[in-house]
């Protein structure tokens, strides 16, 4: 059986409770994460293929080990060439430096602007060179979100670089059903809206506020961890979690109403938005997770990640600058063709596919059962709802929240003794060693004295 070790913050089969996914970040800091690399997981699973997550660890001690129990390792990546995600880089280049086995990249992003400017990446294309010849020398190309990444790369003296889109997309192989359940949006309908921090305080809050007023049933969805601490725990302690024009704020009415969610399992998130009419935003895989459950969506591309992913995909898209504060989301609902995105999708899918030959990676759709058991054991498993916003006061939602604080300071009492413990023999075993040093300066005196005294007289006999 071949074995790949899958870059990811969790397998999509562990079960994890919210105030456990939280406290560990197994979205790896936004949940969009996981609905590409559940969706390479599926996807590179195959009767004779068996998928293990690293759980996001970059151990560069563990390449001995990885050599010996895998026959590849997969990274699939986003927006990884920019300057915040450098030291990682950096990291993930010293671990594959020592790998003897093949290492494929599926989709990662440069991120610039939506004029596609790379100036900011400047100062850290010595990283990006590095890590892309390391991968280049375990495979036969770099697979890469869209054209801005390719374009850079290719810049750069790469020539191995293809354009392959992002995982995500092909969660159901090479189908794509999207289609609107309605010729418009009413105020009635059940709008889902996604939004970045930086989108938010650029203008998309604006556009939030008025799509409220309108829409009775509009829900916020999150995807950054802090916005999960603010729903969960109310947690406002840092920078992001103060930006008051998050709907996941406490002070904002929609956290107030109950309209906002983040989702730590893409299989509740996708399911969930099967019951919506629309979805739009900035959040790229927000929208994604819409379209993979057959809900139309529209993406509002703020930088370049979301911009050249829309371009590729065909997904319907504007530029978030260019569009007004008063924007009605009906508007964009009415002016959305989703013919192309699935008229062109068996193409990108089999595109997708032939990159998955030329590096050696089986897929499930053309050498398993398309999936099909992978979906069975998903479904079986029970997974933790969407977080929702902390306004309960009823004693089962005090209790599991409660309970879980009870259960660490549990854990942190016992290692916190443990750690007493060793300290107390450590200091013992100290005690004793400066207690079997003490005749040793004694020793050493005594030695001095008499050596003085022999040279004292050896000198006065020479005068």
């Amino acid at each position: 059986m071949k074995r790949l070790l899958l870059r990811s913050g969790k397998s999509p089969f562990d079960v994890v409770p919210v105030e456990e996914a939280i406290h560990r970040d197994v979205i790896a800091t936004n949940s969009g994460n996981l609905i590409f690399s559940d969706a390479a997981h599926k996807i590179l699973t195959t009767p004779e293929t068996e998928v293990v997550s690293n759980g996001m660890r970059t151990d560069v001690s563990a390449a001995g080990r990885i050599n010996e129990e895998f026959d590849a390792f997969v990274i699939p990546l986003a927006n990884a060439f920019r300057p915040s995600f450098e030291p990682s880089l950096r990291r993930l280049t010293r671990l594959i430096s020592k790998l003897r086995i093949p290492v494929v990249i599926l989709g990662v992003g440069a991120q610039a602007g939506v004029t596609y400017d790379p100036a900011r990446l400047k100062d850290m294309e010595p990283t990006v060179r590095a890590f892309c010849a390391a991968v280049l020398e375990r495979s036969a190309s770099i697979g890469v979100r869209g054209e801005f990444t390719e374009q850079y790369l290719t810049g750069l003296g790469f020539k191995d670089v293809e354009v392959i889109g992002c995982p995500s997309m092909f969660l159901h192989g090479d189908r794509l059903p999207v289609e609107k359940k309605a010729p418009a949006l009413t105020a009635g309908s059940r709008i889902a809206v996604n939004g970045s921090h930086s989108a938010m305080r650029s203008g998309l809050h604006r556009i939030v506020e008025r799509a409220h007023a309108r829409y009775p049933d509009l829900t916020y969805i999150g995807q950054n961890i802090q916005d999960a601490r603010q729903l969960h725990w109310r947690d406002v302690n840092s920078a992001a979690g103060r930006i008051t024009e998050m709907p996941t704020h406490p002070d904002h009415p929609m956290y107030r109403e109950g309209k906002a969610r983040v989702y730590m399992d893409p299989a509740t998130w996708i399911e969930d938005l099967r019951g919506f009419d629309y979805s739009f935003g900035s959040r790229i895989h927000g929208n994604i997770a819409a379209l993979l459950a057959g809900t139309p969506a529209t993406v509002l591309a703020f930088d370049s990640r979301t911009l050249e992913l829309c371009r590729y995909f065909e997904i319907p898209h504007q530029r978030l600058d260019q569009t007004p504060p008063d924007t009605d989301p009906a508007e964009l609902y009415e002016k959305a063709d989703f013919g192309p995105l699935t008229g062109n999708h068996r193409e990108r899918f089999d595109r997708f596919v032939a990159f998955l030959d030329k590096n050696g990676l089986p897929n499930t759709f053309s050498h398993g059962d398309g999936g099909e058991a992978f979906d069975k054991k998903l479904r079986s498993l029970s997974f933790p709802p969407g977080v929702r916003p902390w306004n309960d006061t009823d004693l089962a939602s005090l209790s599991t929240r409660f309970g879980w604080l009870q259960q660490r300071i549990t854990e942190l009492d016992t290692h916190n003794a443990q750690l007493k413990r060793e300290l107390a023999k450590s200091r013992a075993g100290a005690k004793a060693l400066v207690n079997a040093a003490k005749p040793v300066p004694s020793v050493y005196r005594r030695a001095r004295r008499a050596m003085g005294g022999r040279l004292r007289r050896a000198l006065g006999s020479d005068q």
